[in-house]
């Protein structure tokens, strides 16, 4: 029995319509009472009310799944993370608690490069095993895709083997990864001063290996004071352009660098972290179309102001939200979390995040034709949360609802 009729759901979330959903689109998230959904394999086929599907298909040899009395929903897409690494950093997040800004951090030799070491030293059986267990937690959290970056290797051998570890969960976890490519995350000691050649190392001899095995769509870099500059910023993500690499750029995170123009002017798929971003790069961030991609998680766990998400949608932009799970600046992956934050502390309505979550977190990883919505023709990746409606996510702060996930059109997790 191939077909699933998921019925009598109390609000059934479509986030139908238009994608990536800019500005006040991103309130119109297509909420049916009663709803139900068709599935025919691993793909929707209908939605409606519960009576409109059960008269038009009334008779259907269907497994039907009751909903009554939950909220049905697309599965949350994590479009920005690094979640593929060796070792932790516990010590680093006391060090901050205790006042160490994150550059001084780095600057004695924590931060990104502390990682390095660590990653170089495990194997690739030992980050796929890591991997996969924080994948296990992200599917609890109703996550169904979940992008993830290379960046801690910095070497052709410790990038290559993040990306081809990312590679191996993508064929084997009902979580499905898309691979970004992020050599420049860092600058080594011996490449201080000498930015330009590590960025030509990594265009040279290892982004060729990158797209011959097919291991990242994606390519970013950090764009910082101190890390990489606008000019070798623009220089790799052009070159990396010409390579046939969709972009990304992580920007204006510590300083206004000018990194939400630059993305605007390479076209970016999306730009990400924007904590300084200007009303200028907002704004032609939004003219361009790139996704604004926030992570309030990250400044939370860093004690600064969030990103201006409100501006950025006042403005017409797309904004996507995501946790940035990484072993130093950002060690979480709770969906739970980045609800409560993005609505009590950066002032969204649950509208808005839910489709910053799913559609434009979709749209930022350029799945937006196939998930992040429940239309007919979209992949069946559905969570169900336990209670009757959306308002309860930011309401019952910070606790995971996720009750069941569905993955192509089969129930992989079910509490």
């Amino acid at each position: 029995m191939s077909k699933k009729l998921i019925c009598h759901a109390a609000e059934l979330v479509t986030c139908a319509g238009k994608a990536p959903k800019h500005g006040k689109e991103m309130s119109e998230i297509g909420i049916i009472h009663d709803g139900a959904v068709l599935i025919d394999g691993d793909k929707i086929i209908a939605v409606g009310t519960t009576e409109e599907l059960k008269q038009k298909y009334d008779g259907a040899d269907c497994e039907i799944i009751d909903a009554t009395g939950k909220t049905v929903m697309p599965g949350f897409v994590d479009c920005h993370t690094h979640f593929v690494f060796g070792g932790y950093r516990a010590d680093e997040f006391s060090w901050r608690l205790r006042g160490d800004s994150y550059m001084s951090i780095m600057e004695r030799g924590g931060g990104i490069n502390a990682s390095v070491s660590k990653t170089r030293a495990a194997s690739l059986e030992e980050l796929v095993e890591a991997g996969r267990d924080r994948m296990d937690r992200m599917l609890e959290f109703g996550v169904t895709t979940v992008e993830g970056k290379s960046g801690y290797g910095l070497d052709k051998e410790t990038e290559l083997k993040q990306l081809r570890a990312m590679k191996e969960l993508n064929a084997s976890h009902p979580v499905d990864v898309v691979s970004t490519f992020m050599g420049p995350h860092s600058v080594l000691p011996e490449y201080k001063g000498k930015e330009r050649e590590f960025i030509e190392m990594m265009l040279r001899e290892v982004m060729p290996i990158v797209k011959e095995e097919n291991l990242a769509e994606f390519a970013d870099i950090f764009t910082e004071k101190n890390v990489f500059s606008i000019e070798d910023s623009r220089y790799y993500l052009n070159e990396a352009k010409k390579m046939g690499f969709h972009l990304k750029i992580h920007a204006d995170e510590i300083v206004q660098l000018g990194g939400a123009e630059l993305a605007a002017e390479v076209g970016a798929t999306s730009a990400e972290h924007l904590l300084q971003s200007s009303e200028a790069g907002i704004a032609a961030m939004a003219k361009s179309g790139v996704i604004c991609t926030t992570l309030p998680a990250t400044a939370f766990s860093l004690k600064e102001e969030y990103a201006n998400a409100r501006r950025m949608i006042e403005e017409g932009a797309a904004v996507a939200i995501a946790s940035d799970l990484n072993p130093g600046s950002c060690f979480t992956n709770s969906i739970p979390l980045l609800i409560a934050l993005s609505c009590i502390y950066m002032g969204l309505s649950i509208e808005e995040v839910i489709t910053a979550l799913t559609i434009n977190g979709a749209a930022a990883v350029n799945r937006a034709d196939k998930i992040g919505s429940i239309e007919p023709g979209k992949q069946a990746d559905i969570i169900f949360l336990r209670y009757p409606s959306i308002h309860f996510l930011p309401y019952h702060t910070a606790i995971n609802l996720v009750d069941t996930v569905m993955k192509n059109g089969e129930i992989v997790l079910k509490r």
